[in-house]
């Protein structure tokens, strides 16, 4: 299952579901916020890797408790929201109130409402990646290319399809407006993260842009 598969399809729409009910909030900007909020997080867990100790760190916690089994069952989904907050809290670090600020002012959900909504989603996330570490049959020597696959998997869907719909661009569309610019890159998910975000516009007309630039400003690169 692709990235774009899990926010497009039926554990994506069970979670904006959930979180709607809880939280109050418009099912479409979860969905905005899960779109993000996944590139975001396997970023910044493709970067941990590099290190041989988070790596075997991160590889035993997915083994541990990480086998996908939420993607089928979100009864578990409130129920492993406070392990959802310490992934978080691990995950990003000092970077965590940063980023939840800017998720807030580019998803229009609250600042009091982000980071339980982003712990609810936390698991998910993990859950998703540890289903497919064990397809992929990986340790931790493996996750940085793993997580690398993911990423770019996510961020080359859509290539070719020319002006097909796509599931994902129109949820986020209806919460965001469209692009700024009015121009697409011809990559649904970069396009999305670029509206949200606020990609820069300028990077993009000289042939930049796209995923690793806007993931590139939450990771400081």
């Amino acid at each position: 299952m692709s990235l774009i598969d899990l926010l497009t399809g039926n554990t994506g729409s069970q979670v904006a579901d959930r979180a709607e009910n809880k939280f109050g909030i418009s099912r479409n900007q979860v969905l905005a916020l899960l779109a993000v909020a996944a590139p975001l997080i396997i970023s910044y867990l493709r970067k941990k890797s590099e290190n041989s100790t988070e790596a075997e760190s991160l590889n035993k916690a997915l083994d541990k408790d990480h086998d996908g089994s939420i993607l089928n069952d979100p009864s578990q989904l409130e129920s492993r929201e406070a392990e959802g907050g310490s992934i978080l809290n691990h995950i990003f670090g000092n970077d965590k109130q940063n980023v939840e600020n800017k998720l807030s002012q580019n998803t229009g959900i609250s600042i009091d409402k982000i980071g339980p909504v982003l712990a609810m989603l936390a698991p998910v996330i993990m859950g998703y990646i540890g289903k497919e570490k064990q397809q992929s049959n990986v340790g931790a020597g493996g996750l940085g290319g793993l997580l690398d696959g993911i990423l770019g998997n996510a961020a080359g869907a859509g290539q070719g399809q020319g002006q097909q719909s796509n599931p994902l661009q129109d949820i986020l569309g209806s919460v965001l407006g469209g692009s700024s610019n009015g121009q697409s890159s011809g990559n649904p998910l970069s396009d999305i993260l670029g509206n949200v975000l606020g990609g820069n516009d300028q990077k993009k007309q000289q042939g930049g842009g796209g995923l690793g630039d806007i993931l590139g400003s939450f990771l400081g690169k």
